[in-house]
């Protein structure tokens, strides 16, 4: 019974995203209101600053992110919120808006069977996003907000499957049914949606291959640096169920790092690694 209804979950997803008139969940609307804004060649800081302004868990989370230990070294803290965009850049406004419509999914009554995988996975996400902005700019040299943004979204695919699942109970119930589900499909269903939402293509390359098992030397692309965080997430705070996945292959960090750099990448970064988190909601 459960397997019909996770392929009619996946026959129903593979026809709506690949229509010309994709319904969105309603969850997604803050994030389609800044991304159409912020396509605004001419968008100033007032304008984008009213626009979040009118939402306040945006707010909230900008200010916070502003006066977080990784967007503020000198200590001088801000409290309105273009102050707040201006120091952390319109890039980071994308990255919040993401975080504040997957808060406002996770706390949705429809939601409510899957809080145990839903907060696991909302810890998982804020860190690899965090760590995914320290290893940018400490080691790659990229672009540290886009990967951060990156790192958000990267399991936005298993929000999305527990979303369609949820009017399921056969499926909620059978958890080995339901973690297959979620485990299997979220890297491409993920992808998918990013797509029809108009992402750039370095995001949809770089979440279609977070889980893609590779030998890297170097730490240089949007891809690696996505690839690695989800590694150092994934033996702190994964959100598989061992039990019904087994344990998620991490060896690659000890090939790339030796055992010194590695502890002293994680222990330099843990600071902004937390505030960060924080800042997100994690």
């Amino acid at each position: 019974m459960t397997s019909r209804i996770t392929f009619k979950i996946l026959e129903d997803i593979a026809r709506d995203l690949s229509s010309n008139e994709v319904s969105f969940p309603t969850f997604l609307d803050i994030t389609f209101q800044v991304r159409n804004a912020l396509k605004n060649p001419n968008l100033t800081i007032e304008q984008l600053a009213k626009l979040v302004g009118a939402e306040p868990l945006m707010s909230t989370r900008i200010i916070r992110m502003a006066n977080s230990v990784a967007m503020n070294p000198s200590g001088r803290e801000i409290a309105d919120v273009k102050s707040g965009i201006l120091r952390v850049g319109m890039e980071a406004v994308r990255t919040v808006s993401f975080a504040v419509a997957m808060s406002q999914l996770r706390h949705s009554s429809d939601m409510a069977p899957f809080e145990p995988i839903s907060k696991k996975l909302w810890e998982h996400s804020s860190h690899v996003a965090s760590m995914s902005r320290v290893l940018a700019r400490k080691i790659a040299r990229i672009n540290g907000d886009e990967a951060m943004f990156a790192g958000l979204v990267h399991d936005v695919g298993v929000f999305y499957l527990m979303s369609r699942a949820a009017p399921y109970p056969e499926l909620v119930n059978d958890l080995p049914e339901l973690h297959a589900l979620l485990a299997g499909w979220h890297d491409n269903i993920g992808h998918a949606l990013l797509s029809a939402m108009g992402q750039p293509e370095s995001i949809l390359q770089a979440v279609q291959e977070h889980e893609v098992d590779r030998e890297i030397s170097e730490i240089k692309t949007l891809p690696d640096v996505l690839y690695i965080a989800n590694k150092m997430a994934n033996r702190l705070c994964p959100w598989r169920d061992p039990e019904l996945d087994g344990v998620i292959d991490t060896s690659v960090l000890d090939r790339i790092f030796d055992a010194d750099t590695l502890a002293e990448i994680t222990t330099e970064s843990e600071e902004e690694v937390q505030s960060l988190k924080a800042a997100l909601g994690g």
